[in-house]
């Protein structure tokens, strides 16, 4: 079954400077593709290009068969859009926006049907300025599947929502793949992305850098895996390099931080110093290549997940 997105050799400028570097990448049938990279990665110029709202500067989109430039009207009856934020008129219901957007398409769904898949039958004929973040969200899901889209395309769908509206959002995606739909996702959050992706593209300054299922990457990490190390005093940075399997040391605040590629080998090196320096060992964890680890050390930027 072919592709039901193919982007090849993508490019997006803005004035002269290039926002998307020759992007390229697939999206199988029923599939739960995720663009994920740091913010001002080429993530949403990547998705706008995709779904029509910027022209690229050169490249080739297919989206279920068609050419993208081509068939821009065609495309549109297939796909649905979710940004990040969705602006409607204040006094409009959740129900007459439903209703305003199916009279966009030759074949839609009944307001009644959307609005209580996604939850929101009870505010129906609520304004929509008197809808919480994840009730517009919500709305924005709806108003995306109003025209049974083959492909439905999120723009950092759960940006500035509590936990508790992130996880019910994440489980209208995870529904969206049961129905058979394919969707792209673009995220920041390392956690979101491993959760709900069959496959990942790493986008860093407008190149994409990885592609693959997330434990793909993560076992394709080197055999890398991480040691937190606490100890009275704490070890200098430079002997901590030194030791057997050590690529690198980070100074993790009240922790030392070393990535491994033969954990027996640092471990029985960092025994043999410590007792040559008289040091006890407070605290000691390790773990394997993370989404996390393989995203850092792909971007080279920190990204901190929101406290829940």
């Amino acid at each position: 079954m072919p592709a039901n997105v193919v982007v090849h050799d993508l490019w997006k400028h803005y004035g002269a400077v290039p926002a998307v570097r020759g992007v390229s990448f697939t999206v199988e049938p029923g599939e739960i593709f995720g663009l994920l990279g740091p913010n001002g990665a080429g993530k949403t110029s990547t998705l706008e290009c995709l779904v029509g709202l910027r022209d690229s500067t050169q490249g080739e989109i297919e989206i279920c068969g068609l050419n993208a430039r081509i068939a821009a009207r065609a495309v549109k009856e297939k796909i649905g859009v979710a940004l990040q934020t969705t602006a409607l008129q204040d006094k409009i219901t959740a129900r007459e926006a439903v209703r305003l957007f199916g009279s966009f398409y030759r074949d839609s769904v009944a307001a009644p049907e959307l609005l209580q898949r996604f939850g929101l039958g009870e505010k129906a004929d609520a304004r929509f300025d008197t809808l919480s973040g994840g009730q517009r969200q919500r709305l924005a899901l709806a108003l995306a599947f109003v025209n049974r889209p083959a492909v439905v395309f999120l723009d950092e769908p759960t940006t500035g929502l509590d936990p508790q509206s992130r996880r019910e959002l994440h489980e209208h995606i995870r529904q969206m793949k049961r129905d058979g739909c394919t969707v792209l996702l673009s995220t920041h959050h390392l956690e979101e992305a491993e959760q709900l992706c069959d496959r990942i593209a790493i986008i860093d300054q407008g190149r994409i850098v990885a592609t693959g299922a997330p434990h793909e990457l993560m076992a394709g990490a080197g055999g890398l895996q991480t040691l937190a190390l606490v100890t009275t005093p704490m070890l200098p940075m430079d002997e901590l390099a030194g030791l057997a399997g050590v690529t690198e040391v980070e100074n993790a605040g009240t922790a030392m931080r070393l990535r491994s590629r033969d954990v027996a080998a640092t471990l029985e090196a960092l025994g043999t110093l410590m007792r040559e320096r008289a040091v006890e060992l407070v605290d000691l964890q390790v773990r394997k290549a993370s989404l996390e680890d393989v995203f850092l050390r792909l971007t080279r930027r920190e990204t901190k997940e929101p406290a829940a």
